[in-house]
Order: C-alpha cells, then structure tokens, then sequence
C-alpha cells in the first residue's frame, strides 16, 4: 500500500490535480473492484484503534495552520465564508442529504459538517490549474487554510453529540465531554510549548517528542471521558499554532510530511473497505447530492458570505463554483462511520459512500471545467509572466528589484529571515520559508508566475527548487546562477547542473562573480532602445563589458539570457544590463 499511495501522490503531482482524487480511486480498485486487499480481514481489531490516531495526527496537523491572528486581513468576504457562510453551508448541505438520502437529522448534521469544508491539499493544486485572478485566488486559499480545522472542529462536536444522544447521555455528559477536550488540548499544548521554549528535549528529539505529547493527549482525553481525543488535538494543534515564542517550523515540517504518509495508506484503505456494487439507490443519491451541494448549496451559501464583499458578481460566481472537498471530510468520515455503525447508528453506512461521491464529482467536475468557465467570466489571469526569485542576498534582491521596476510580479522567496527583511524593505514581494517545502505547496502563492531564479548562495538548494519547479513552470522556465565556475565542477556536478536549470547570464557568471562587481560599483541599468540608440550603441555607451541579463519585447514578454542563449535586443526594447562603473570594464 505504501508503494501504491506514493504512485499516487506522484500521478497526482504530475497531472496537478489534487491527490486524494487517485489515493480513492486507487483504493476503491485494490478493494471493493478486485479484492486484491481486505482491511477488515488485515487489520481485525485494530482497524478503528489505527484509523483513530491517523485521524489524530492528521487533525494536529491540520489545526496547527490556523492563524487567529491572520483572521484579520483576509478580507470580509473570507470572514464570511469561513463564520456564517461555512454555518449556511453546513445547514444547507445537512437538509440535501436529509431529504435526498433519507439521512435522520442527527446524521445529516454530521454530513452537513463535514462537507462544508474544502482544505488547501485540494485547493492549492486547483489553484495552479485554474489560475483564477488575484482576489479569487487568496479567497479560494484563505478559505481552505482557515476553514479545515475549523470544519474539523465543527465535525467533532457535532460526532460527540450524536455519540450523548444514542449512549443515553445527558447534556451534562455532552457538555464535560467537551470541556473535557478543550481541557487537555490546552494543557498539552502548554506541556509542548513549556518543552520548547526552555530547550529541555534536544532538537533532534522535538518531533519525536511532539507526536508523544499529541498521541497521550489524545489517548488522556479518550480515557477521562469517551470520544473526547479527537477535540483535543483539534485544541492543541490551534493553541500550539498560535502561542508566541514557540518554534513550531520543524514540527510543521515533520507532520506535514508524516501526514502526507498517513493520508496515502489512510484513504486507500477506506476507499477499500467500501462494499461494491453499493446498496441499491446509494450511487444514484449520492450524484442527487453532489449536484445539490455544487449548484445549491455553495452557491447560495457563497451569496449569503460575500454580501457587501469586495468582490465582483463574476468573481463571485467563480468562487461560488470552486468548492472541492478534500482530507478532513474523507478521514473524519470513515472514522465516525466505523464508530456509528458499531453502535448501530440507522444509516451510517451511507455516510462514506455519500462523501466519497461528494469527493469524486467535485474534483473531477470542476477540475476539468473551472478554467473555461473562468476565462468566459473573464476572471482567469493571462499567461503567467511573473517571476519567482529563490534567493534574499543582495545579488537576488538586485535582480529581483530590477524586474520589478520593469512592471513584472516578483515574488522572493527564502528562509533566511534578515535576507527577507531586507527585501520587503525595498518594497519587494516576499514569502519566508523553504519554497520547496510543504508549507510552501499550500501557502506560496504562485498567480502570475510563470518562471523560477533559482539565486540563492547555496547550490544544492538552488538544484532542489529548479527541480521542484520544473513541473510547475516547465524545463525552459527554469534558470539558476551558478554557484561554482564551470572550471571548479567536476564531471558529475556539471553534468548535474545542467540537468536542474539553465545558467543564468551566461556560462561564466556565477553568484560569487556578479555579487564581487556590484561591491565593485556595478550596476544594472535599465534602458529601452531606440532606432537612435540601439543595442550596439548601447555597448558602445557602457563598454563591451556590460551584461545583458533581461530583454522585454514589444509584446511584454521577458527574453532572460542564459547559457548561450542570449537574446538579440532590437528597437524598441526594454534591456536591463548591469553596467561597470564609468571608464571601466568587466573583470
């Protein structure tokens, strides 16, 4: 299964498409089409013991991203999408399934939910796809960050009341159950945070530590009263996300990549607990309900968010349409499904089927269809022309400032705090952390991009970002400065180099030679040609020294010189050069 989730999580990177899409696909395949695997059989009792901390874990992770602090400015139409909005939805989705499916209230409720939400693992991917303008990008994204452990929460207290109400509890019970959640989330979160701010666990051991302190939260919770553990890290993971003085990157790092493992054997071996054919009427239903949820309920609850937004009617005609369902519906699902129909819960074993068709269609459906609908609403960006700029030194804050005073988008991206600092600073668009990483998958915002500089001062992750970017922009779009002169490279280095990215500014530039002629004066010039003032006489004005870096066409398009491809600047032209200080020439 290991083997299998990884095809599928490369398979999904690969065509951009979200990953949950072909981990379900897959495990509806290995189980219920062919037999080839039966969890059930596999795991016996430890099936719901197994999916309960995968669950766990997933939700901490999950729940960590939320920022309360962001909250303030993502725009009122955000706000609402995630506070009444998500409640409309939820409400309106709860009274599809009631009267489409037959679901009793309780479950509807549940359903309603757990559905309400999308989640950055499938918008982000969408995202790059449809390439929607501006305001309806960070609306869609904010939306998924903000909304995924919100909706989890939502899920869970509604799980908790359902699970009072068939066990004969009493709303006292209900409510300690919950306190009782909400209780240890907070103290574990202070156990990490007091772990770490005093540096008591070395850092090798923090995400060992980490996963320790999350898990006994859990398993505390479940044991001081029933069903409370999933609450509670859903608490600890906000709580940590949000204290200060807390270094939370490294965890982050180690979840996000501990999740993407538990999510692809999770959902294959959901999807493969799925009984085929399914019950008479179920695939019927559940398509009666994907198109309520498509084309009712997310767009009037997207009608009721965004009233008074600053939104467009064709803005908000995209967003009402852009709604895929992701991790958090699938997982917590299948677990509360196990859980209900253990207690003989009257139709919880339609609660995986419905979803996982809610899943499916939305993912299929606006994943083919959104960018066409998008360009007809006029909202969809032109081509991307923008630059992404992996580097914060001088020698990338230089470039990056020149492209950007030529009306490019630029965005610099690096993990070096003083670098970043220094950018924004010089009015530059930044984005601080590892471009490569997770974190940057769901929060690096690439609308408009179209190219990667890889510029940064060390080599390995200059060759790790032209490879991570290569199937997002494409091999030709790919560009980094070397970091060794083709002299200093052994054979495997060079023929390495050569594989990841262009060489940017021709081949014997290198980052230490540019970075030495700026201290010497240097400078880059920007200049747009005549039929008087053409690039030969260009050359003449600055000396045969001067390097070309950039040439933008009469079209707008940017022509980067690289390797031995340089460009051929004509009238008319914007070229920027960096040029040696008056009455001198290139060293």
């Amino acid at each position: 299964m290991l083997a299998v989730g990884f095809v599928a999580q490369w398979l999904a990177w690969r065509v951009k498409l979200p990953a949950i899409l072909f981990l379900l696909l897959a495990g509806l395949v290995m189980g219920p089409l062919t037999g080839w695997i039966h969890p059930d059989r596999i795991f016996g009792p430890t099936l719901f013991p197994m999916v309960s901390l995968a669950v766990a874990l997933i939700l901490f992770e999950g729940s960590m991203t939320l920022r309360l602090g962001e909250l303030r400015g993502i725009g009122r139409a955000v706000r609402g999408l995630v506070s009444y909005g998500a409640v409309a939805a939820m409400l309106l989705l709860a009274a599809a399934v009631h009267w489409i499916a037959g679901l009793e209230w309780e479950l509807a409720l549940l359903f309603g939910a757990l559905t309400c939400v999308t989640g950055p693992t499938v918008i982000t991917p969408m995202l790059r796809t449809l390439r929607p303008n501006a305001k309806i990008a960070n609306a869609l994204r904010w939306e998924g960050i903000v909304i995924d452990p919100l909706g989890a929460l939502f899920a869970v207290l509604v799980f908790e009341a359902i699970l009072s109400r068939e066990q004969g509890h009493s709303l006292g019970v209900f409510a300690l159950t919950v306190l009782c959640g909400i209780a240890i989330g907070c103290v574990g979160a202070w156990l990490l945070a007091f772990v770490l701010r005093r540096h008591l666990i070395p850092e090798y051991l923090q995400n060992f530590g980490a996963m320790a302190v999350v898990l006994g939260a859990f398993t505390s919770s479940n044991a001081l009263t029933h069903e409370s553990g999933l609450l509670a890290v859903t608490i600890m993971g906000i709580v940590i996300g949000n204290l200060r003085g807390v270094h939370i990157d490294d965890i982050m790092d180690f979840k996000e990549n501990l999740s993407t493992l538990l999510v692809s054997v999770l959902f294959i071996v959901l999807a493969a607990r799925l009984s085929w054919p399914l019950p008479d009427g179920t695939l019927l239903t559940g398509i009666w309900v994907f198109l309520a949820a498509q084309f009712v309920a997310r767009p009037l609850s997207v009608l009721v968010a965004t009233v008074g937004s600053a939104l467009s009617w064709r803005e908000r005609a995209l967003v009402a349409y852009v709604s895929p369902r992701g991790i958090v519906a699938a997982a917590v699902s299948a677990l509360f499904a196990i859980k209900l129909e253990s207690l003989h819960v009257n139709g919880a074993e339609q609660l995986v089927p419905l979803v996982f068709i809610l899943i499916i269609g939305t993912v299929l459906l606006q994943s083919g269809t959104a960018r066409p609908l998008a360009r007809w609403l006029k909202v969809a960006e032109p081509e991307p022309h923008g630059v992404l700029v992996y580097g914060s030194d001088p020698v990338a804050r230089t470039v990056a400032r020149a492209l950007a005073d030529a009306d490019f988008r630029v965005l610099v991206a690096d993990d070096d705090w003083d670098g970043i600092r220094a950018a924004r600073m010089a009015g530059l668009n930044t984005f601080f952390g590892n471009p490569t990483s997770q974190h940057a998958d769901h929060h690096l915002d690439l609308t408009g991009l179209g190219r990667l500089l890889a510029m940064s001062t060390r080599r390995e992750m200059n060759s790790l970002a032209c490879v991570h970017y290569r199937q997002e922009f494409g091999r030709d779009q790919v560009f980094r400065l070397r970091n060794l002169h083709p002299e200093e490279q052994n054979g495997r280095q060079a023929f390495s180099g050569n594989l990841v990215g262009h060489a940017l500014f021709g081949e014997d530039m290198t980052h230490a030679r540019f970075a030495g002629l700026l201290t010497d004066g240097w400078r880059l010039k920007s200049t747009r040609l005549t039929d008087t003032f053409d690039w030969p006489q260009f050359i003449e004005q600055y000396g045969s020294g001067a390097v070309l870096l950039f040439a933008v066409d009469g079209g707008g398009s940017l022509r980067i010189a690289a390797g031995r491809r340089l460009p051929d600047p004509k009238p008319g032209w914007l070229v920027i050069a960096l040029v040696p200080p008056d009455g001198t020439q290139a060293a």
